[in-house]
């Protein structure tokens, strides 16, 4: 990994814009197997059946511990930490000064001061950089992800239930009736003689459980679920089904860190972190400022994770922000003529539309797109793929609010102008890709709504 701090890097560069648009960095992968079956039948899984999702390897793990580990995190996060006792879990969402998202990951309590911080690098990098410029009492330990980890397997398994029959198949694997478990609340089974903690969660509008344990442990309770499961028609799914799931879900999985804010802070971290921690950005959004990428909690719909109950970096921009005007977070429909036009173009004379990979079409770390209206800017398009249980191609992105009524069209801009020097992207032509808005999340929607018609 290289050494250079992002700040070395924009002194080299100049540019944030150009920086980030040239990263050879590709975009999140999951180091785990791409399919057991294929991905069109695994994501019917989690709607028809049960789907069994290996979290282990995908996902960093930030273990906080000691007496001011609750104050770093309440010192950092927007959210309220009252009454978040021993058993509990909570979507921690961090941003700079001026109000723009850090990042967000699955805060776990596990026990009195011991606090497991589980997401993406973006926000835990953050937590880890306050935790090192003092004042806190606090041991922070780091178990990357498998893809980057030096040496040995993760500390802890993690094996995510989701479907119809989740319920089921976890009271016949732990030979007792299912908890009554509050949302984001967790409870412990008994699996294969393994004391085993579960995390009440939902995924693409399914019901679930997330069950994690030690590494040791995990070869026994997977095969016990994969026993079990047979009663139940567990489908195992792989890397491009799950990466599809945060679709349906609504949840954008890696806006752009707010890195480049100039208050003294950020500078501070910009000379902390980096080069190779920091993510491409792709997509035709084309501003030569780095905050039009830049996103609030507002925005994507994390308005009431915010908790003015605390001081924490970025209260006072926020307070700001809550009564301003705010962009909306919605669905994509995107037209099956013209993404069937843009993917057929691979099949005619030169260059062609900028190729979609199906599942997940996004081609680097943060992936935003230009929605126009009439020719003129409307918002922003994030992460896009395809829904093989709905049979749509589909992007979540924030909307200006005359623009974010379901039903009205809109039109993406597709691929890159000028081309960046990314590896993942080849020579091409923008191409516009229309779309109809819909609710975010989309599932409730689709299956009431949209296949119906």
């Amino acid at each position: 990994m290289s050494s250079e701090s992002l700040a070395a890097a924009l002194a080299r560069v100049g540019s944030p814009v150009e920086l980030l648009r040239n990263l050879a960095f590709p975009p999140s992968t999951f180091p785990v197997k791409p399919e057991f079956t294929n991905w069109r039948s695994e994501q019917r899984s989690w709607v028809e059946s049960c789907a069994l999702l290996d979290q282990s390897h995908h996902m960093t793990d930030l273990f906080l511990s000691g007496p001011d580990a609750l104050r770093l995190l309440s010192d950092v996060g927007v959210n309220s930490f009252a009454n978040f006792g021993v058993g509990k879990a909570k979507q921690f969402v961090a941003v700079d000064p001026e109000g723009h998202l850090i990042g967000d990951a699955i805060l776990f309590h596990l026990e009195d001061e011991l606090f497991d911080l589980v997401g993406h690098p973006m926000v835990l990098d953050w937590v880890t950089f306050h935790s090192e410029r003092g004042g806190y009492q606090v041991t922070v330990e780091r178990d990357d992800n498998s893809a980057v980890r030096t040496s040995g397997p993760p500390r802890l398994y993690r094996f995510e239930l989701q479907g119809p029959t989740a319920a089921a198949l976890i009271e016949q694997v732990s030979g007792a009736q299912l908890p009554d478990v509050k949302f984001f609340d967790m409870a412990e089974f008994t699996i294969a003689g393994r004391r085993v903690r579960g995390l009440r969660h939902g995924m693409a509008g399914q019901p679930g459980f997330e069950l994690f344990g030690p590494w040791e442990d995990g070869d026994a309770v997977l095969a016990a679920l994969l026993e079990a499961g047979e009663d139940h028609g567990l489908v195992r799914v792989g890397a491009k089904a799950y990466s599809t799931a945060n679709l349906e879900s609504g949840w954008v999985p890696a806006p752009l860190t707010a890195l480049f804010s100039d208050d003294p802070l950020m500078q501070e971290y910009r000379e902390w972190l980096p080069l190779a921690k920091v993510g491409s950005i792709g997509g035709s959004m084309d501003s030569p400022d780095i905050r039009d990428w830049c996103l609030t909690p507002f925005e994507v719909g994390y308005g009431k994770t915010v908790k003015f109950d605390h001081d924490f970096i970025g209260r006072a921009a926020l307070e700001r922000r809550a009564q301003e005007p705010s962009r909306t977070k919605v669905t994509l429909v995107w037209n099956a003529d013209d993404v069937t036009a843009a993917i057929g173009s691979l099949y005619a004379p030169g260059p062609g539309a900028k190729y979609i990979e199906l599942p997940k079409a996004r081609y680097a770390t943060h992936h935003e797109d230009t929605v126009l209206v009439d020719g003129r800017p409307a918002g922003i398009s994030l992460d896009c793929g395809y829904l093989a249980n709905e049979r749509v191609m589909v992007s979540l992105a924030v909307l200006d609010a005359g623009f974010a009524e379901p039903g009205t069209e809109v039109t993406v801009l597709w691929g890159e102008q000028p081309v960046s020097a990314k590896p993942a992207v080849e020579e091409h032509r923008q191409v516009e890709i229309r779309a109809t808005v819909a609710p975010a999340p989309f599932v409730d929607f689709a299956r009431e709504s949209y296949r119906a018609r």
